[in-house]
C-alpha cells in the first residue's frame, strides 16, 4: 500500500521545494506537478509531489492520519519524520 501525505509548499526553486508536513519541512521534487506554487497543497510520496490537492482534502487527510497515529504510533514516522510517544 502506498500512502501520500499532504503538505503545503513553503518555498520553491525550479522543480525542488520545501514542503511543510505537520510542522516538518521536507525536500520534495515537483516535477510531476510542474505548475504548483507556494501556498498550494500537494500529496507527497517518497519525496515526490504526486498531485495538487485542495486545502480541505489536505486537512481531512491529515486529520485521518492523526487519528491513525493516536491508535498506532508508527504512523508518526509518516507525519512527523519520527515516532512520537
Amino acid at each position: 500500500m502506498c500512502i501520500g501525505i499532504p503538505g503545503q509548499i513553503v518555498e520553491r526553486q525550479g522543480n525542488d521545494a520545501k514542503v511543510d508536513v505537520c510542522g516538518v519541512q521536507r525536500d520534495v521534487n515537483l516535477t510531476l506537478v510542474g505548475d504548483a506554487t507556494v501556498g498550494q497543497w500537494v500529496l507527497v510520496h517518497v519525496g515526490f509531489a504526486m498531485s495538487i490537492i485542495d486545502e480541505a482534502e489536505a486537512r481531512d487527510t491529515l486529520d485521518a492520519l492523526q487519528n491513525m497515529f493516536d491508535m498506532e504510533p508508527d504512523v508518526g514516522a509518516l507525519l512527523y519524520g519520527e515516532e512520537r510517544g
